[in-house]
């Protein structure tokens, strides 16, 4: 009884008699019992290979990418899937905008929370904390601002018929420079063309208003998760290194987050100051709206390169409802300003850390604010710093040595 050896000897193993009992059919009834009796044989293998240090087994042996069926497989898809993932990319671009934007400001955010750690804090408390104070700054900010912004308001609309009739007197500046360009009948053609669509112009404006809202709240909650999460990010990212090139991924990623948080950090501070010394400087020489336009300053200036250029060039048309001179007064201060800005404020908060040449900074800027707008202008710098720290780091010592 040779033949039935075997078969005892599974009916005591378990799965296995049943596999070698069916198959004693024909042969078209064969082929589910041979793929039982390899699933068994996997099964009984699998248990044999779990360990307490791998529950799951060991790692088999990488692909071959050299394999012809591999060659084949990957030149044949690859445009297609390329072409799948632009398709993806381009309908998930403003999501990805938010996604981009939350952790553009958790990593700014990073060190402040991180110092917190350092000083035994919980982490979860230190994000509280941080936001907790950003949230009370805004709302302060909100609530001194919003009643001077609303009276400053109300005071263009009141003056806008004084305006008007300046306009008409020909002893005037602006009656003047009305009277050459025909600045009032630019106005009014313009107004009356846009009379049919201000209901559409406010529908729109109301739209925008709460994509807006809705977009900020968005980017605050993906911010909160990040900052909390930021630990487990980063090291997932660097466990994406072979672990040989490991320690100095982690080096220079770690350089790269500290440029981009004090890039944020800086920027903010900067774009405050600016909306001071604006605001002082407009109190002193009694510009209207002095307020409204300092916030103005405040919010351009945190564009790189542009932005305060842009606030100047607002501000001087508003002085210049007061006089020439005064208007030639805030445009000396605007050159001076930004004189220092570029030279003593942004080189001793910001340059030190981001450490990006002027040419590459416009540059960057300008590329920036072509792809992605005003965003894109914003995290230019702090990207640009990136790529220049990995092309000292990895490219140029490669390049050196060939």
């Amino acid at each position: 009884m040779p033949d039935d050896e075997p078969s005892s000897q599974q009916d005591r193993d378990g799965a296995l008699p049943l596999a070698s009992k069916e198959g004693s059919g024909s042969s078209g009834q064969r082929a589910v019992p041979a793929a039982m009796e390899s699933v068994a044989e996997a099964e009984v293998t699998a248990d044999a290979s779990t360990s307490r240090a791998s529950p799951l087994g060991r790692l088999g042996r990488p692909l071959n990418w050299r394999s012809p069926f591999l060659i084949a497989a990957m030149a044949t898809a690859g445009i297609a899937v390329t072409y799948a993932v632009i398709q993806l990319l381009v309908l998930a671009a403003p999501v990805l905008l938010l996604i981009g934007i939350a952790l553009f400001l958790a990593v700014g955010i990073e060190p402040a929370v991180a110092w917190q750690v350092r000083h035994k804090v919980p982490r979860w408390a230190g994000v509280l904390i941080v936001m907790l104070i950003v949230l009370g700054a805004v709302a302060g900010f909100i609530a001194v601002a919003l009643p001077a912004v609303i009276n400053q308001g109300q005071q263009l609309v009141t003056d806008v018929p004084t305006y008007l009739k300046d306009a008409q007197d020909k002893n005037t500046f602006i009656g003047g420079l009305n009277e050459k360009i025909g600045l009032q009948d630019k106005i009014t053609s313009l107004l009356s063309s846009a009379d049919n669509g201000i209901a559409g112009g406010l529908l729109t404006a109301g739209v925008a208003v709460f994509s807006a809202v809705t977009d900020g709240l968005i980017v605050m909650v993906l911010t909160v998760y990040f900052l909390v999460d930021m630990p487990r990010i980063r090291a997932l990212i660097y466990r994406l290194f072979p672990h040989s090139r490991r320690p100095r991924a982690i080096l220079i990623g770690d350089d790269i987050l500290r440029k981009v948080g004090a890039y944020v950090l800086g920027n903010l501070l900067v774009s405050l100051i600016a909306g001071v010394l604006t605001f002082g400087w407009l109190l002193i020489f009694g510009v209207p709206y002095a307020l409204l336009l300092a916030i103005l300053v405040a919010l351009l200036d945190l564009v790189p390169v542009v932005g305060s250029t842009i606030a100047g060039i607002i501000v001087a048309l508003v002085a210049l409802t007061v006089s020439l001179p005064v208007c030639l007064a805030t445009i000396g201060f605007f050159i001076v300003y930004r004189f220092l800005e570029d030279y003593l404020l942004i080189p001793r908060i910001i340059g030190r850390a981001v450490d990006v040449p002027a040419l590459v900074t416009v540059v960057a800027v300008l590329i920036g604010a072509a792809l992605l707008g005003v965003i894109g202008a914003l995290v230019a710098i702090p990207f640009a710093a990136a790529l220049l720290l990995l092309a000292r780091e990895i490219l140029f010592p490669r390049l050196d040595q060939i």
